[in-house]
């Protein structure tokens, strides 16, 4: 059986699908999927085992200069790409009606997605064959694996979501595996942020127990603040500039993880690492980390501000 995944953004969310393909592969021993996703995130589904192709489409390049020569043949090649292969199912996890019209409608087979009561978008449902209706008040990645079980027809598993791709890393963790912590402090909106201070902080309070700190970064200005949290400290290393591969062995590989709400966290998540994440206005119920060993410190007041660093530390000593 061969099954169309369509879930092209934003790293959480393609990450939230994982298991999803995990509970699949487990209940249908001979499928295989094919997952179109956007070109930064194509590495993703390429881990579980379950993913024979990535169709990589580029729609948050293409939409800048949309009527471009050049676009417009990319994305001629990729329909004619994506038109290639009968499916026995399509699957649009995104359901969005950009998702929908673009990729979904295009693709050849019996095409599945959320009804009008439980999509984002209600639109974008008149272009599947196939309406399901999932809670919106569930996590999102219970929500997907239960869009998965009815497009699929199988029962969905009492059990925790596997996502399956923690092994794929397993062969390549760093010399000093599990030596390190990873602070993960870059993250898009402002009130995501914490503080510097509060960094350092918890940095300083972490010295004395011999564990280095990695900073990874992915802009120049997230760079900056890296070099500038480590400033003063030798136990503090800014990394790099990586591949998402590369930052996932880097996260595989500690001992543990700190960070703010972004999408590294939850492939934190996926990979298993002990993690605390740190929430101002956003409610992690529906959308938070998702695993073994995740916790969260929400703040009291809605402000990344009044999360003090050595209340992150003493939820930290549980895995130091």
């Amino acid at each position: 059986m061969r099954v169309l995944v369509v879930k092209t953004s934003s790293m959480g969310d393609v990450l939230h699908t994982l298991p999803a393909l995990t509970d699949a592969a487990n209940c249908i021993p001979d499928i295989t999927f094919d997952w179109v996703v956007e070109e930064n995130f194509s590495q993703i589904p390429s881990w579980h085992f379950a993913v024979d192709e990535v169709i990589p489409v580029a729609i948050r390049r293409w939409r800048k200069n949309w009527f471009a020569k050049a676009i417009r043949q990319e994305r001629q090649q990729f329909i004619a790409h994506l038109r290639r292969q009968q499916y026995d199912c399509i699957i649009d996890a995104q359901g969005l009606i950009k998702s929908a019209f673009l990729i979904t409608r295009k693709a050849r087979g019996i095409k599945h997605g959320l009804d009008r009561q439980s999509i984002k978008e209600p639109i974008a449902s008149w272009f599947y064959d196939v309406k399901h209706h999932v809670p919106k008040q569930m996590h999102a990645i219970e929500r997907v694996r239960l869009l998965f079980a009815k497009s699929l027809n199988y029962t969905q598993p009492d059990s925790i979501g596997d996502y399956a791709i923690a092994r794929h890393f397993l062969s390549a963790l760093p010399a000093d595996n599990q030596q390190y912590l990873v602070f993960l402090h870059a993250t898009t909106r402002e009130e995501k942020h914490w503080t510097e201070a509060a960094w350092r902080e918890l940095i300083e309070l972490i010295e004395p127990t011999g564990l280095k700190v990695k900073l990874p970064w992915g802009a120049p200005h997230e760079q900056a603040r890296a070099l500038r949290l480590a400033q003063g400290f030798n136990h503090v290393e800014v990394l790099p500039k990586l591949s998402l591969n590369e930052i996932a062995t880097i996260i595989a590989g500690s001992k543990a993880v700190v960070s703010v709400d972004t999408g590294l966290s939850h492939l934190t998540a996926a990979l298993d690492r002990p993690n605390i994440t740190l929430f101002g206005k956003t409610d992690p119920k529906l959308i938070g980390g998702y695993g073994k060993n995740q916790h969260s410190i929400i703040s009291t007041d809605k402000t990344m501000q009044s999360i003090s660093a050595n209340e992150v530390y003493q939820q930290l000593t549980d895995f130091i």
